[in-house]
């Protein structure tokens, strides 16, 4: 059996991406370690996960101009990551309270309560409740 253990978010800073994914978002940080481009220069091996979570966001630093004209526009402006939490209104509040850009009011959608909001690195997430009767809103 396969699974995605990883997908990469292409960041500008790696300090400024890990208190946003753990303090802003609650994910545990995986790994901070030293590590190496392909070409041996000095890099960070980041990864970030929410709790309980079997797959893992990888926080890469943009490494050179082409790099970094995606930061942010690697889905091409489209939504194009998903975080279901349980108690929707709860996550809602504290995470304006905490500066977190909303695109959107929260809506009901028959998939449940969503809102789009932008991540430190200007990707577009939905955050996702649950459906209609299928726990904390």
């Amino acid at each position: 059996m396969a699974s995605i253990h990883l997908i990469t978010i292409v960041v500008n800073d790696y300090d400024s991406a890990i208190d946003f994914f753990t303090r802003v978002l609650g994910f545990d940080l995986v790994a901070d370690s030293p590590s190496q481009t392909n070409d041996g220069r000095p890099k960070r091996w980041v990864e970030v996960r929410p709790d309980g979570a079997e797959t893992g966001i990888l926080l890469a630093k943009a490494d050179g101009e082409h790099q970094s004209a995606v930061v942010g526009q690697q889905v091409a402006g489209r939504v194009g990551f998903f975080l279901r939490v349980e108690d929707f209104d709860a996550t809602f509040q504290r995470m304006v309270d905490d500066g977190v850009e909303f695109t959107t009011e929260p809506r009901l959608e028959p998939y449940g309560q969503v809102a789009v909001f932008v991540d430190i690195a200007g990707n577009k997430w939905d955050l996702l409740g649950p459906a209609q009767g299928e726990g904390p809103s």
